[in-house]
């Protein structure tokens, strides 16, 4: 019987905190049934982050060393283009920190990946609004896939759901709850704490960075809302052109009074077609508890489409951890190799 030879990925990561080494860690758990059932080996060669600096093993980073902070066999070079050059990726999984306001220097990441003939795969919302047009253009010119699952709903299948299931179908609009922080900090005033406790909890959980102005102000969401709509609806919108609203101006006694009156406070995703515009928001609205997304707990999400066709489809994603994350690179990592 002949022998299959499995084809071997180079992959690089530009971003190696918690997202990143899951990636890796899973990566690992998956890689007999990447090679039985996909045909493929994978060699770390490349790893970068602002603490670590450009590192590359030509010959493949050792996953569990790494995972757990020992580089010792790390090449250091001195800038992304010799790091490419030097690591041969066949994909670059950019998961650095958003950058709301520009998305960068996660475009100039995914650009120099493209240009060097490797797939680009974000869980970076930043390139998709900034970037969305130019990073696609630039992936059909090369032949390869610029794909960014990730980096919504954590990998869960909204921008695939449309790619490949509803071929033809018209987006008129959505609604959903799409951030975790503001999510729990609501809930948590609900249960009797306060604003400043509420944030500390999600601090400590591991759901909001030390400062959380970008959850609080309902940035993180526009960002999300933009990249939606620019991707789904065919209708490019940045953040700032999102109506946005934040909470910090909700009291513990409001949120008393809506649960006396049977509602609750929900930091709500929208955009909706109206003609010729599209209307993008983001802002606390009370709900009555007939809402599906007055339902939503904790760091779950959930997202609701309106088609020509379907009136209502949801997506319903319950805690998700890192995990989820991770697998939504893999499931762009599987798909871009497929589609080669």
């Amino acid at each position: 019987m002949a022998t299959v030879t499995r084809a071997v990925y180079n992959l690089a990561l530009i971003g190696f905190g918690n997202v990143g080494k899951t990636f890796v860690s899973l990566l690992e758990r998956k890689r007999a049934e990447l090679g039985t059932s996909h045909n493929l080996d994978i060699l770390i060669s490349g790893i970068a982050s602002r603490r670590l600096g450009w590192l590359v093993n030509p010959t493949g980073f050792d996953p569990a060393r790494v995972v757990a902070g020992d580089f010792a066999d790390a090449i250091k070079v001195d800038s992304l283009r010799n790091w490419i050059l030097e690591s041969r990726p066949d994909a670059v999984f950019e998961t650095t920190s958003l950058n709301a306001q520009t998305g960068q220097p996660a475009i100039e990441h995914l650009r120099c990946a493209l240009e060097f003939g490797a797939h680009a795969i974000s869980a970076n919302k930043g390139p998709v609004v900034y970037g969305y047009e130019e990073l696609s253009a630039l992936a059909k010119r090369m032949h390869r896939k610029f794909y960014f699952e990730s980096s919504v709903m954590d990998g869960a299948p909204v921008f695939n759901l449309f790619r490949e299931c509803l071929p033809t179908i018209e987006l008129r609009g959505f609604r959903g709850i799409l951030n975790s922080t503001t999510n729990v900090i609501l809930e948590r005033m609900e249960q009797g704490q306060s604003f400043e406790e509420a944030v500390r909890h999600c601090q400590e959980i591991g759901v909001a960075e030390t400062d959380p102005s970008n959850d609080i102000d309902g940035w993180d969401a526009a960002v999300k809302v933009a990249a939606l709509a620019t991707v789904l609806m065919q209708h490019p919108v940045k953040p700032d052109n999102v109506e946005r609203g934040g909470i910090r101006e909700i009291t513990a006694q409001q949120i008393a009074s809506a649960e006396k009156d049977g509602k609750r406070y929900k930091v709500v995703c929208s955009a909706k077609r109206e003609g010729e515009r599209l209307r993008a928001r983001v802002s606390p609205e009370l709900l009555p508890l007939t809402d599906p997304l007055a339902q939503v707990s904790g760091t779950s999400s959930l997202i609701s489409f309106e088609t020509d066709v379907l009136p209502e489809l949801a997506i319903h994603e319950i805690n998700p951890g890192l995990d989820a994350v991770a697998y939504g690179l893999l499931t762009d990592f599987l798909r871009a190799v497929k589609e080669s």
